[in-house]
């Protein structure tokens, strides 16, 4: 059979939060009606995304490939469409808890609040989405916690030896966090150095984390961050100065430990919420955000006003509450979760979709064109071979998936109404 070319268009939404997606059309035109460039090289094979191909060289499909100017579906002769809404990526949740001895409320009130106020939202809007505990098990009168059902897996009535966990929702790395060495404890207890006090998670916390999901901390201490750790010391000296270098010093640790879970210093993918001891904004269960200023003044029951975790929250984009609130625990937690839900950053990557029925998608005449939503011009994304070849307004195909680029990435995931289209040509499969 002869060998020829259509094209397909592809049409995602942003954002959304469930991927679906319908097969429909048909090209009117004859195989010897189609008009293609000469593009690269590739050879293909049947079934989802033919091969993983090279970038298409100076293939043309109805428009130009690179640059500003937009491709025309029409032009391109679409033999199918799909249309779906990206999905936004799931967000693994860290609770970091002091356990000292002046925490008691604050502790009853998390358990008072994290099922209703917290986890049934952030389920409620549809994200994937999974909580870490870290912090010690046990009755309240030790200030130890214990997460009830439906979170967890007990009613903690009585509390359990063990902590409740409920995979794949709910898991507890029980260990003590002091009044100031949260961030050693957290650093320690990640690949398991500090032990799970019940064997859980030999290898550590990190275990239970997962590659493709944003990191949202949410640290809870009345007190200061003073801890050292391998040779660097954590001291925010209950100042902006010494807030800003010990946020700095931890945020490169965290970075450095593990990069394909935290992200780079130039994209990040953690975002740290504070509730703290700094003093109540106006009014008093009001978030501070990043934008306003480091706050120094400490609020009634609590000790330090938490000025290194502030300097974080500020860094990564999160949010800060006054612990003195603990009272409305409700409303704080429920403003973090509205800050995990809007934080949850859609996807850069989608699957090739099948080609239409007797066909092969040749993809080495990938194009990706992104519509800004304010109605700026469309602006092409030109395929490179592999990530290690990315640059400027590109993408890369690896195993029958597309994957944007990080400034192509970024462009999209900040324009929560763009609009992305891949057309693509089709090789008939010749028998």
């Amino acid at each position: 059979m002869r060998l020829w070319k259509g094209a397909v268009a592809l049409a995602w939404m942003v954002p959304g939060f469930a991927a679906a997606g319908a097969l429909s059309g048909a090209c009117s035109g004859s195989p010897s009606d189609t008009q293609t460039g000469g593009g690269g090289h590739s050879t293909s094979t049947a079934g989802k995304g033919g091969t993983t191909g090279g970038a298409g060289g100076d293939e043309t499909i109805g428009g130009s490939q690179g640059g500003t100017g937009g491709v025309d579906p029409d032009a391109a002769c679409v033999a199918t469409s799909a249309e779906a809404t990206l999905v936004k990526k799931p967000v693994d949740v860290i609770f970091i808890i002091d356990n000292s001895g002046s925490m008691g409320d604050n502790i009853e009130s998390v358990q008072n609040n994290i099922n209703d106020n917290f986890a049934a939202i952030i389920g409620g809007s549809g994200i994937d989405y999974q909580v870490i505990m870290i912090s010690e098990h046990g009755p309240l009168a030790d200030e130890s916690i214990c997460v009830r059902s439906p979170l967890s897996s007990t009613d903690c009535n009585p509390v359990p030896n063990e902590p409740g966990q409920n995979p794949p929702i709910f898991h507890q790395y029980s260990i003590p966090i002091a009044s100031q060495n949260s961030w050693c404890q957290a650093l320690r207890s990640y690949d398991g150095a500090l032990v799970d006090q019940f064997g859980a998670a030999p290898g550590g916390w990190k275990t239970w984390l997962r590659k493709e999901a944003v990191k949202v901390f949410v640290e809870i201490t009345d007190d200061s961050a003073s801890c050292s750790l391998n040779g660097v010391t954590y001291n925010d000296a209950d100042n902006e100065a010494g807030g800003t270098t010990a946020a700095a010093a931890f945020d490169a640790t965290l970075l450095t430990l593990d990069p394909d879970q935290f992200g780079t210093p130039e994209a990040r993918n953690y975002i740290w919420h504070s509730i703290v001891g700094l003093v109540e904004n106006n009014p008093p269960t009001k978030e501070y955000v990043p934008a306003d200023p480091v706050v120094t003044g400490v609020c009634s029951t609590a000790v330090d006003p938490g000025t290194g975790y502030q300097v974080l929250s500020q860094m990564t984009g999160g949010l800060r509450f006054p612990i003195c609130e603990f009272a409305s625990f409700d409303v704080v937690f429920q403003a973090i979760a509205q800050g995990v839900i809007e934080g949850a950053k859609v996807a850069c990557e989608f699957p090739v979709p099948e080609p239409p029925a007797g066909e092969t998608i040749d993809l080495a005449t990938v194009v990706v064109q992104y519509t800004p939503s304010g109605g700026g011009n469309p602006v092409l994304f030109k395929q490179v071979p592999t990530a290690a070849d990315c640059k400027p307004d590109s993408f890369y195909i690896e195993a029958g998936i597309i994957k944007l680029c990080t400034d192509a990435c970024t462009a999209v995931q900040l324009d929560d109404m763009a609009k992305i289209n891949i057309l693509f040509g089709c090789k008939q499969d010749i028998q």
